[in-house]
């Protein structure tokens, strides 16, 4: 399977990389400056005494790669476009760069964070809460599905920060309870996603509506063409902080694939694999709501214990389910590409693609929420004969060889 290219493999290296080249110049100028400094602890940061020890309260003890290169530049009000992994803490890099940055006295929005999930854009909430703990940051998550009203009260009760979803920021800008006059930084995290497809004209319609001079980051863990196209639309001389794709590799995390040759035969297959499975934690993706639906039926009637999750369930549920499934009293997330990112749940250390993901980018996504931050991991995915293409063009796009199943991967986890 990892030999030669099938007939017509949709996925061209050579020309994204060519595609690529013409975005990153501009009249033959290079568009983006590298920054290459590297610190190699939180203490030589520059960084405030009380923002230092929220992030050594939270656990963090050495910064990881994209953090040594990342939070400083953020901090010097650069624009950035920082690409790592899935895990590698990027989230944490932006959080430090904006609460370095805040003007405590001011309780007024200073800095506006937008993510493409309702859960992310929750967690981040968590993040920059915890990191700004002794500073007295505060933070309030702008999500689709949860009370416009109150939305507005905490709003006009005043912010520092605020990290929300496109429709739900746009909406507060409209009605002018989110006063943009003072936002000085505006993050995209998982920029990607926002940018293909659905965000797009609401990104660029909330950003018509922030004041001209504005520090501007980027986060992505990969960065197709359509989002450096609209980067340079809104940054202003960035530098960018890249680890290769090649470098995208997913180091830790195990891969395997099982042949299933017939869609109907995957349901038997993790059966099978289940005994295996009920030692840890396992997020189960599929491509679509109603199979997340059929599969969770398939599993109970089977007398498996499974949670699922997908964006046809309002928020509340959403917000159970995955407390449940991070405090461990649900085993098994059953789910699409909705919660592929962003989603860090400590203990999952398996992640089964019962559907290969439909672009290669989101394999990535997906796998990132094994072993994250250098802990093992295994991903295993399901292929049928309808797959071996879309398998071909993964192995290509993160220049790996996934080998098939052994039967000791209890051994693995």
């Amino acid at each position: 399977m990892a030999g030669l290219a099938p007939e017509g493999s949709q996925f061209d290296t050579r020309q994204y990389d060519a595609k690529m080249n013409d975005l990153l110049t501009v009249d033959g100028q290079d568009f983006f400056t590298s920054y290459d400094e590297v610190h190699d602890t939180f203490d030589v940061m520059g960084l405030q005494e009380n923002l230092l020890r929220g992030i050594y309260a939270y656990g963090f003890e050495k910064p990881s790669a994209i953090q040594q290169r990342g939070i400083v530049p953020f901090c010097k009000g650069l624009d950035v476009i920082q690409q790592a992994q899935s895990g590698t803490g990027k989230t944490a890099t932006f959080c430090s760069g904006i609460l370095q940055q805040l003007d405590y006295s001011l309780v007024e929005c200073q800095a506006l964070v937008l993510a493409p999930t309702r859960e992310l854009a929750q967690q981040i909430e968590k993040v920059m809460r915890a990191l700004g703990d002794y500073l007295g940051v505060k933070v309030h998550a702008c999500v689709g599905g949860t009370s416009v009203r109150e939305d507005q009260r905490i709003l006009s009760s005043g912010v520092h920060v605020v990290v929300g979803t496109p429709g739900r920021v746009f909406d507060m800008l409209q009605r002018q309870s989110l006063r943009p006059d003072y936002i000085k930084m505006f993050v995209l995290d998982e920029a990607d996603e926002m940018l293909s497809r659905g965000f797009k004209d609401q990104i660029y319609d909330i950003f018509q509506l922030l004041p001209p001079k504005i520090q501007v980051g980027v986060f992505s863990a990969t960065m197709p063409p359509e989002a450096l196209e609209i980067t340079r639309k809104f940054m202003n001389k960035p530098v960018r902080i890249l680890v290769k794709r090649d470098e995208l590799t997913l180091e830790g995390i195990k891969q395997f694939y099982v042949n299933c040759d017939k869609e109907e035969w995957k349901l038997d297959t993790l059966c099978d694999l289940y005994e295996t499975l009920a030692i840890t934690q396992s997020v189960i993706f599929v491509n679509t709501r109603r199979k997340v639906d059929w599969l969770t039926d398939k599993m109970r009637s089977r007398d498996h214990t499974v949670s699922a999750t997908h964006g046809d369930m309002d928020q509340n549920t959403r917000d159970i389910i995955m407390r449940e499934f991070r405090s461990g009293s649900s085993r098994v997330l059953i789910t699409t590409d909705l919660l592929a990112r962003g989603i860090d749940v400590q203990q999952v250390s398996l992640v089964i693609n019962y559907d290969l993901p439909t672009q290669p980018e989101n394999y990535l996504h997906r796998i990132g929420r094994s072993g994250r931050f250098g802990r093992k991991g295994v991903a295993i995915n399901f292929v049928t004969k309808d797959d071996e293409r879309m398998m071909f063009d993964i192995q290509r796009f993160y220049n790996v060889v996934i080998e098939e199943l052994p039967a000791n991967v209890a051994d693995l986890l």
